[in-house]
């Protein structure tokens, strides 16, 4: 990814893609946001603009911010993860990283947010690695970064991002954006397959935060000092 491409975010006028955007426009980097409508992608984006002076961020419909550059993130619920994806199929291209952020709570089929639902796959992730165009790799990120810090400008964030994904280059590509948040850590979590344990992160927050009326994230402790990704 150069670096004057942008930061496309599928689903990203909701919650953890709204969030998301003003954290990296925030830091300079350029967005777009992408939704199934294109005029509520514009508003979404004018939102972003009026919240961070100087925002360079855009509204797009999803296939066409998916076009714009060779890393995207995919931030929607999981009820509406394959619908996307079935979207996508024309629009996501080889080489590129689809960054899916999909946890399988029990709310997408009406339940409760402190649980989560079985995937046949594995995981949502291995899920979506199913469904993408062949050449499209998936990685799995950006599970337990609640919205609500994301959203609140005073929140200094201070907390891991645990990243799976088969191959460490394609970890390493997605790091970097990560961090180019202040305050966010990524961290290499292993293979692919561990996003089954990292998803079920997600409700055990909620849960946690929930009884502590907290916004509590993770924080891995004894970790080098070093650059992981160099």
């Amino acid at each position: 990814m150069s670096a004057t491409e942008p930061i496309p975010i599928v689903g990203g006028t909701g919650a953890l893609g709204a969030g998301l955007a003003r954290r990296w426009a925030a830091a300079g980097a350029a967005v777009v946001l992408g939704s199934r409508s294109a005029e509520r992608a514009d508003e979404a984006a004018a939102k972003v603009r009026d919240a961070v002076p100087g925002a360079n961020v855009s509204g797009a419909d999803n296939a066409e911010a998916a076009r714009a550059a060779e890393v995207v993130f995919l931030t929607v619920p999981f009820r509406a993860q394959s619908e996307n994806l079935n979207n996508l199929r024309d629009a996501l291209q080889p080489g590129q990283i689809l960054v899916d952020c999909t946890v399988p709570l029990a709310a997408a089929v009406s339940g409760k947010a402190t649980r989560s639902l079985g995937v046949w796959q594995g995981s949502a992730a291995q899920q979506a690695q199913e469904m993408v165009p062949e050449g499209v790799t998936v990685v799995a990120a950006l599970h337990t970064v609640g919205a609500p810090t994301l959203v609140d400008d005073d929140h200094q964030l201070d907390e891991d991002v645990l990243v799976c994904a088969d191959k460490k280059a394609d970890k390493a590509r997605v790091a970097r954006l990560i961090e180019l948040i202040p305050g966010l850590r990524a961290v290499n979590a292993g293979p692919l397959e561990m996003a089954r344990i990292v998803e079920q992160l997600t409700p055990m927050l909620i849960s946690v935060n929930s009884r502590y009326k907290a916004h509590a994230g993770i924080k891995l402790t004894g970790l080098p000092d070093s650059d992981h990704w160099a």
